[in-house]
């Protein structure tokens, strides 16, 4: 069994924070803690605007605290987040994440991320199987 505390793990190498301050994320459960996915508790801070675009990961994402809205690029399409909500990146979408107020999200990620991963320019972590090239985001 493995028991983590969030902030305890934020004082160590489990937090990860962007290079451009828009983001922080606590890496709770990482793929070689022998899952098939990872648990992160992420702040996409207010006032931000984020680029993602998951091409390799399956992400899930639950809105904890705060507000803000979540822009498929492909169509345009924009959709409020909130407390409770979830939203679920199945067909590996590309969006943009901006926060109105700080927001606190709950994220799972399959398979499961090695803590190691930093954004390419275009939003995405290389693939599982393939070395990260370390583009900061």
């Amino acid at each position: 069994m493995i028991v983590r505390n969030l902030e305890e793990a934020r004082k160590s190498d489990r937090m990860v924070a962007a290079e451009n301050g828009n983001w922080d994320s606590t890496r709770l459960s990482l793929a070689d803690d022998g899952g098939n996915c990872s648990f992160h508790i992420t702040r996409i801070y207010e006032g931000t605007e984020t680029h993602i675009h998951y091409k390799h990961h399956f992400e899930a994402v639950y809105c904890i605290e705060g507000e803000g809205e979540v822009e498929t690029l492909a169509d345009g399409k924009i959709w409020p987040i909130k407390p409770g909500d979830i939203y679920i990146l199945d067909q590996h979408d590309e969006h943009l994440l901006r926060a109105s107020k700080t927001m606190h999200l709950a994220c799972v990620f399959t398979p499961g991320l090695t803590g190691k991963e930093v954004h390419r320019e275009d939003g995405s972590y290389a693939p599982a199987n393939e070395p990260d090239d370390k583009t900061p985001l």
